[in-house]
């Protein structure tokens, strides 16, 4: 059933059993990805963790596939680096970066990466829409195109790696939009790349706020009680 439309729902139902079998372990499944986190406390988990994966394929008439499996290790690129990183899993392929739903990480928990990839994307839409005006297509459908198709494409899923950017990577998607600008394909009076990334993300965070059926609105619930919970305890936050 893949790349069906029923695909994707039926993995859902197929999996709702596959869960963690440590304490503290997190798993995420979307469409047809399957994401473990381990935290560094239960580094040694990891192969009780595959292995139940392994067991709970097979009893579903699946197979894992060791070969298209990836382990990626975050680390704090502001702190000094491991000197003893975990032995690798046998057959598990260990990378630098990875790719969820289209948005690139990379093991300093950077989004370097993934701005220049959308860049470079972007720069190929630039591309065709200058041949679209020597075809005649007026300047003001020109910037209708740009918004709907290059500048969505530039800050897809924002609020999932906006906050991992630097000010190098924000310089980079200000350059894009100049670009644009000179082009004619954007004007210096629409909003900045940075005012839409923060508007998606407050439109995100009403959305949690307001419904309580969000799929986020768990972990939104368990923070703020855990920001009572320690209030309670008489630490006062400042946020």
């Amino acid at each position: 059933m893949q790349g069906s439309a029923i695909g994707p729902a039926s993995y859902v139902i197929n999996s709702a059993d596959l869960t963690t079998v440590t304490a503290g372990n997190l798993m995420f499944k979307y469409a047809d990805d399957t994401h473990i986190v381990i935290p560094a406390a239960n580094v040694n988990s990891r192969y009780a963790e595959l292995d139940h994966v392994d067991r709970w394929a097979q009893n579903n008439n699946l197979s894992l596939n060791k070969a298209k499996s990836v382990e990626l290790i975050f680390t704090d690129c502001k702190r000094k680096p491991l000197e003893h990183m975990p032995p690798q899993i046998p057959e598990i392929r260990r990378d630098t970066t990875i790719k969820i739903l289209g948005v690139t990480m990379t093991n300093p928990l950077s989004a370097g990466e993934h701005v220049r990839d959308v860049i470079g994307k972007c720069a190929q839409s630039l591309h065709a829409l200058k041949l679209l005006r020597c075809h005649g297509v007026s300047d003001d459908s020109l910037r209708l195109v740009y918004k709907a198709i290059v500048l969505s494409k530039l800050l897809y899923a924002s609020p999932a790696w906006w906050g991992f950017t630097s000010a190098a990577d924000k310089q980079r998607l200000e350059a894009t939009i100049w670009r644009a600008i000179r082009h004619g394909l954007y004007t210096a009076d629409d909003i900045t790349p940075c005012q839409l990334a923060e508007d998606m993300d407050d439109n995100l965070f009403a959305n949690i706020l307001n419904n309580s059926c969000h799929v986020l609105y768990y972990f939104y619930f368990q923070t703020t009680l855990n920001i009572l919970t320690i209030s309670d305890r008489g630490v006062t936050l400042c946020h």
